[in-house]
């Protein structure tokens, strides 16, 4: 890649735009250390995507999703914990409900999307469809969810004259939507995947191609891409985290390809991403099984309690903070007997009341929260 260029900067006026080179090309790696790393990327790649298969992985995917969409939400500076994710908009206080919306907005803007998968290609329909619902009901509501931008939108900086950064003019999206299209779908291309994945969220973030939530968006992709390529049979690896941890790497990588045309920067880092994000997922699943075999012994001193609590505890692997009332709707006790169940589950500290309240208690599956943190 050393006679790679990024693209040009465009006069518009008062300003210049930045006009990225094609994706949809051949590409020559000539960097050992970009090689070196994309065959340590896939092998830990691969083994995450193995050791899911050992395990329920459906009775934990929700937990992955929602630490992906408070992380990539967290870059654009939203302040929502994990945990409250699961919580019902009732139970956030109101200065934090915004942040809470665009949370759930991610998360269902990946769920809806993977599903799409199924029926779908990798493509822009898709990417505007999952762009439509992270927009829906909260901040930039008003700015053309699912559509590309009609007009110049640019990075940093209060107005175009002092912009950080601005990227192509709104009429060259499409055109350049659609060669990132034919790149990710290309069956005559033999260039890696992680290597076409990465390229994808740099020109998507080049791009710029929403007036807002292009962060979230980009972010997202790299996980629907890997699923749609059946790299990952289910969306377990999410990159948001190691981006947010390292933020200013983040920008300045992907800003340094655009002005000194160094693709084998952000390709080190990103599948340095990759690498230490796959490692962390399979050490949270094997954190999650020790878990697992942990609560079953104890609950195993309940008796025939057990079957109950068994119940109560695999529903929190999906959602980990839980109402009694919802516990009455899982398992058809008198409220007493499901009372007496959760003071049990607490004396074996595996659930824990958080509100201090005799009415409307919250219950908190915390051990287990703590193995995605």
């Amino acid at each position: 890649m050393k006679n790679y260029k990024s693209g040009k900067f465009v006069n518009q006026g008062g300003y210049k735009s930045f006009q990225p080179t094609l994706l949809n090309r051949k590409w020559e790696i000539d960097d050992m250390q970009v090689i070196s790393l994309l065959s340590k990327a896939d092998r830990f790649l691969g083994r995450l995507d193995m050791y899911s298969e050992y395990v329920d992985i459906d009775l934990f995917i929700q937990m992955h999703i929602a630490k992906e969409a408070t992380q990539s939400s967290k870059i654009e500076g939203t302040q929502t914990k994990v945990e409250e994710a699961f919580l019902a908009k009732s139970e956030i206080s109101a200065e934090k409900r915004d942040d809470w919306e665009e949370v759930q907005n991610y998360i269902m803007a990946m769920n809806e999307a993977v599903e799409m998968l199924h029926r779908l290609p990798f493509s822009t329909r898709l990417i505007k469809q999952a762009h439509k619902v992270l927009l829906q009901g909260v901040r930039g509501q008003h700015k053309q969810p699912g559509e590309f931008r009609n007009s110049q939108n640019w990075i940093g900086g209060a107005t175009l004259n002092d912009a950080i950064f601005i990227p192509p003019v709104h009429y060259e999206i499409d055109n350049l939507m659609s060669d990132i299209e034919k790149f990710a779908n290309s069956e005559n291309d033999f260039t890696p995947d992680l290597i076409k994945i990465a390229l994808i969220h740099y020109q998507f973030e080049t791009i710029h191609p929403f007036l807002d939530g292009n962060g979230r968006t980009g972010r997202l992709l790299i996980t629907l891409y890997l699923v749609s390529k059946n790299i990952l049979k289910r969306p377990i690896l999410y990159l948001s985290d190691f981006f947010e941890r390292h933020r200013t790497l983040y920008y300045d990588n992907l800003m340094r390809v655009r002005t000194h045309n160094d693709i084998s920067q952000w390709l080190k880092f990103f599948l340095t991403g990759v690498v230490e994000t796959s490692q962390n997922g399979v050490n949270t699943l094997s954190a999650i099984m020790q878990l697992k075999n942990s609560i079953e012994k104890s609950v195993d001193t309940l008796g025939k309690r057990g079957i109950d609590a068994r119940l109560i505890i695999d529903y929190m692997y999906k959602k980990p903070i839980i109402s009694a009332s919802e516990i009455m709707k899982i398992i058809d006790k008198s409220p007493q007997t499901i009372y007496n169940l959760l003071a049990d589950l607490e004396k074996l500290d595996i659930i824990k009341e958080i509100t201090g309240a005799q009415r409307n208690k919250l219950y908190v599956f915390g051990a287990y929260i703590d193995c995605f943190k």
